[in-house]
């Protein structure tokens, strides 16, 4: 059984390369902004909650986080194990997390701000069946339009630059420092997240010891 976490700022292909992972290694990928975009998109009551956040600028908190992550890791379905992004965010739910699965490696994305801002602000996301476009290296075939269902291509509420400032600001200050909680149990493995998907992948696999092909 193998047991991942992918950490790095918005835009550094957390989900692009969690969905790798899983795939080649049969592990379940848990990804809180994946979880928290169902509940928006289908409505529920956590969904209006996290919709009245984003749309005020503001981020989800930590405590509502733990408490999806805990609900989540407890449906057990990941029988060769998991690979999780977003979270743990701050100190508490790492040595919660440490206390609590034996993980097998920490995968940081290194991306500077200054790219994050440019991958961040060209998202655009399908309001009918929510797929993700970047209008740098992945635009839809008619401007504005879902490939796959053709329905409308919107930025996302925390895509904002003022949003993006915010989390930026928020990764600085609490989720780096979780990063050296990890590191003093020799976790952690540092990637360029600059390069390609496939050649990030391929690096994140040969630093972690596992199949490149």
């Amino acid at each position: 059984m193998r047991k991942y976490v992918v950490m790095g700022v918005q835009g550094s292909g957390k989900g692009t390369q969690s969905a790798l992972l899983s795939k080649a290694f049969d592990l379940v990928h848990i990804s809180v902004g994946d979880i928290f975009r169902w509940h928006v998109q289908h409505h529920t009551k956590l969904g209006a909650q996290v919709r009245r956040i984003m749309s005020a600028g503001e981020l989800v908190g930590d405590d509502l986080v733990e408490a999806v992550v805990r609900d989540r890791l407890q449906m057990h379905d990941w029988n060769y194990g998991f690979v999780i992004d977003g979270f743990p965010r701050n100190g508490r739910q790492a040595e919660f997390f440490l206390e609590s699965y034996d993980i097998d490696g920490v995968i940081h994305l290194d991306l500077p701000d200054e790219e994050v801002r440019r991958r961040v602000l060209n998202r655009r996301l399908c309001t009918r069946c929510g797929m993700d476009y970047n209008l740098i290296a992945d635009r839809p075939e008619v401007e504005g339009r879902c490939d796959v269902c053709g329905g409308e291509l919107v930025t996302r509420a925390d895509d904002t630059p003022e949003a993006l400032a915010s989390r930026l600001r928020e990764y600085h200050s609490k989720t780096r420092p979780v990063l050296d909680i990890f590191r003093r149990k020799e976790y952690v493995v540092n990637v360029d997240a600059r390069p390609d998907p496939e050649t990030v992948q391929r690096e994140i696999r040969k630093l972690l010891g596992l199949p490149v092909d």
